[in-house]
């Protein structure tokens, strides 16, 4: 049984013009409109990334399995959902929905162990072992009639499984797709979904991320990321797609033959058009050791391209599955993206309310750990009352709010030093509040 795995994992990156993070299914051309994702693949365990157009639906001697009708009737059970970790509201929280492909019923306990695994090992790297008390964590159980994928081994090979994975997607070998239609009728049987990791019953090495700065038809998640379960090295799948679909960061390899890049800029933090070292984005972190082994700095080629565009560090988890480890400028717009979706304080009494001023205000905190350093600060009217700080139970009365219209918020802000941008700093601050009556 999968203990409490603080977990996330994820997504990943499309092309809708090399510098940006991601694009919406087009139809493909054709006699009728199919819908197309273009998804990101590794052919090896430190290969450079992929990318390729692949088909939104399995091929049809593929697709035989149906999905449940979950979306259309919330009645129908197809599937048990658990709980893996549940550390607040889904509104407070980043939601990742787990679920297996070519696992029989009863081969589901195998299915929660290779999760475990899996999860296990994303969550050695940081940011997300420091932050993985923002996730909750929820496996949906999808039975398929075979074990294993189509695919594995060799091409030919054609298993009926609940999401129609399959290997040699594109005639691409590593490249394991699905259909994500299936994907969406099992993830809305969560009670939220934020990304889907979908882990494949193999021992042959693939996977490939869907990013989606908008969800497909009748979806809420932002990306799925899917990797076979055992090969010791495609967790790292999962775990440079979510720095696309959470940290909205940039790929920093660059293919031979791409030449100059062509764009103005880059939305993203972790690519830079200038070599200036004081103009880059990252110019609070340059000269600063980082946890990849190199020194921040301008480094050329990056974001497909190989030359007028520059990434901090020699390599990275987001240049190649060679390397395990964001650098400093990748944390740190994880550590961002983590606070998109999560807060850092909640309580069970809503925000928004009017309350007595006698009433117990008592707040959570989010269980991080690690990088992160939380700091809680209570106010009355806006301003600071400094004998409150860090307090997790207070009434407004304790704080001098005593009559009728006085305004009491608790704010959490994140001190870590893993941020120094003050843009960051803003977005790791969260504030609840509340009127007395």
């Amino acid at each position: 049984m999968i203990a409490s795995v603080g977990a996330v994992v994820t997504a990943a990156a499309l092309l809708a013009g090399a510098h940006t993070a991601g694009a919406a299914p087009v139809p493909a051309a054709g006699p009728g409109p199919v819908a197309t994702h273009e998804v990101e693949y590794f052919d090896g365990p430190g290969a450079e990334p992929r990318h390729k157009v692949v088909p939104a639906e399995a091929p049809a001697r593929i697709a035989r399995h149906r999905a449940p009708a979950a979306a259309a009737s919330p009645a129908a059970t197809a599937a048990a959902v658990t709980a893996v970790q549940e550390t607040g509201p889904v509104s407070g929280r980043l939601d990742l929905v787990v679920m297996g492909d070519g696992y029989t019923a009863a081969q589901q306990a195998d299915f929660r162990a290779d999760a475990q695994a899996t999860l296990d090992s994303v969550f050695a790297i940081e940011p997300y072992a420091s932050y993985r008390g923002l996730f909750n964590i929820w496996l949906v159980d999808t039975a398929s009639s075979e074990s294993g994928i189509s695919g594995d081994p060799t091409a030919g090979v054609v298993r009926n499984t609940a999401l129609s994975s399959y290997f040699f997607c594109e005639d691409t070998e590593r490249l394991l797709c699905l259909d994500t239609s299936k994907v969406t009728a099992y993830a809305n049987q969560a009670p939220a979904s934020d990304i889907v990791f979908v882990i494949a019953n193999s021992a042959k090495y693939g996977g490939a991320g869907y990013s989606f700065p908008t969800p497909p038809a009748g979806a809420s998640y932002h990306g799925v990321a899917t990797m076979s379960s055992d090969n010791a090295q495609s967790y790292l799948i999962g775990a440079h797609e979510l720095g696309h679909s959470i940290g909205n960061l940039a790929d920093e390899y660059q293919y031979a033959g791409y030449g100059a890049y062509p764009y103005p800029s880059s939305d993203s933090v972790n690519i830079s058009v200038t070599p200036d070292l004081g103009a880059t984005k990252w110019y609070r972190w340059l000269g600063e050791q980082d946890p990849t082994g190199s020194v921040i700095g301008a480094y050329e080629g990056g974001d497909y391209y190989e030359t007028g565009v520059y990434r901090p560090t020699s390599t990275s988890l987001m240049r190649t599955l060679a390397s395990t480890e964001f650098n400093h400028v990748g944390r740190e717009a994880m550590i961002k993206g983590f606070y998109a979706y999560a807060d850092a304080v909640t309580s069970t009494v809503p925000a928004g309310t009017r309350v007595r001023a006698n009433q117990k205000l008592s707040v959570r905190l989010a269980p991080v750990t690690g990088l992160s350093a939380l700091k809680l600060t209570w106010y009355v009217d806006g301003k600071l009352v400094t004998r409150a700080t860090g307090r997790l139970s207070v009434t407004p009365a304790e704080l001098g709010a005593t009559r009728g219209g006085r305004r009491v918020t608790a704010t959490v802000t994140d001190t870590t030093a893993a941020v120094r941008d003050p843009a960051v700093r803003a977005a790791a601050t969260n504030s609840l509040s509340w009127q007395v009556r």
